[in-house]
């Protein structure tokens, strides 16, 4: 006797992924302009109630983070880190990935800002763990693909310390030390960012050239 029981549990988890990313994009719709949108203007927005935003996120600001993260992640990266022209240039695709990023800032910035706020001082749960995803780890793997030409060049230690170098300088914690706390303009600011990047990855190819793995020096 066949049943139509796994058919109908995969349905229903559909139907709550559906649910959890209607809710999610709602979110990222309303606080594109910055502002904080209330559990109301959500499940509004959504076309769900407030007691089935309450059963995916148990408290707003574990959606607002998830909703942050996700936006945070929308520029179209992939494509300039594909680019066959910068295949084995590590600093190009570093820099493609900076002008990608800024490109984008007008929207992704204030964002930025937001899941500061929202992760500096995150309420704790029961466990004494902060609620809600962590930050991104898209960043990480942008700047993984962008240095990959330099995978098999770098020790791995070297390589890892670079790409933990780079995570300082780029992204939007770095956009709002250098607007906000240096008020730089998008040209400076842009500068800024490439030059330091640069300068890290210069460093690490510099190093590995004096000091390459097996050498005496």
């Amino acid at each position: 006797m066949t049943t139509d029981k796994p058919a109908r549990s995969s349905g229903r988890e559909a139907q709550r992924r559906r649910t959890r990313k209607a809710i999610v994009d709602a979110a990222v719709r309303l606080s594109a302009s910055g502002a904080t949108p209330s559990v109301d203007e959500i499940a509004a927005a959504a076309d769900v109630s407030r007691r089935t935003i309450y059963m995916y996120f148990p408290a707003l600001d574990e959606l607002l983070i998830d909703a942050t993260a996700g936006a945070l992640n929308e520029p179209p990266v992939e494509a300039a880190l594909s680019d066959p022209a910068l295949a084995d240039d590590a600093a190009g695709r570093v820099d493609a990935l900076i002008q990608t990023l800024l490109t984008y800032s007008p929207q992704s910035l204030p964002l930025g800002r937001r899941m500061i706020r929202l992760t500096v001082d995150q309420p704790l749960n029961d466990t004494a763990k902060p609620i809600g995803p962590r930050r991104s780890q898209r960043r990480i793997e942008w700047l993984d693909k962008a240095c990959e030409p330099l995978r098999d060049t770098l020790s791995e230690q070297s390589y890892e310390r670079l790409v933990s170098a780079l995570t300082m300088v780029v992204g939007w914690e770095a956009q709002i030390a250098l607007r906000d706390v240096r008020g730089l303009d998008p040209q400076a600011e842009q500068e800024a960012m490439t030059w330091a990047a640069r300068a890290l990855v210069e460093t690490a190819i510099r190093e590995h050239d004096h000091h390459p793995p097996g050498g005496n020096g």
